[in-house]
């Protein structure tokens, strides 16, 4: 997974969601330890997400400790002038498979909660997509984390080819 190394304190304010909180049980010699895991998306809606656990024995602590860490994994995302993403994409993450389609002006987004949640915070403001594969919501946000940061604008496939983006434009 392409992660580009951001600082968050060049963003506006980024807003956070907790996706899922677990209790997580472990079993040694004098009983049980008990813990709960966070996975929290933080985003600046604007083309900026990022994803972390936090792992604690309260639950604020989880999710303070998952949005430090999703701060520190923030990923850019080209979006086009629709606010809507440059093209479609699979990505990938485990055995989750997330389909993100471009879509036009007006279409909204349309996802299921992990994936949706990933997309809102981003600043996407039309996509579809689908949940392919495991629906494991970590995976599945990882999945999306992934092939949000793997798409490109159009510039810079151009300045690769060495061609101008009205030939990429049909």
């Amino acid at each position: 997974m392409k992660r580009s190394i951001i600082d968050p304190s060049q963003l506006g304010e980024l807003t956070e969601k907790v996706v899922t909180i677990k209790r997580v049980v472990k079993v040694v010699k004098g009983g049980r330890n008990m813990k709960f895991s966070a996975l929290v998306v933080v985003g600046d809606g604007n083309g900026h997400v990022g994803v972390g656990l936090g792992k604690s024995t309260e639950i604020p602590d989880a999710i303070r400790k998952g949005k430090d860490d999703a701060a520190k994994h923030l990923v850019t995302v080209a979006l086009d002038d629709v606010a809507s993403i440059t093209h479609d994409y699979v990505g990938k993450y485990g055995s989750a498979e997330v389909l993100l389609k471009k879509s036009p002006d007006g279409t909204g987004i349309i996802a299921g909660g992990p994936a949706r949640t990933v997309c809102e915070l981003a600043g996407i403001k039309n996509i579809r997509t689908k949940s392919l594969g495991s629906n494991n919501k970590q995976n599945v946000v990882l999945a999306t984390i992934d092939g949000l940061s793997n798409l490109k604008a159009p510039e810079e496939v151009a300045a690769r080819r060495g061609k101008s983006v009205e030939d990429f434009k049909g």
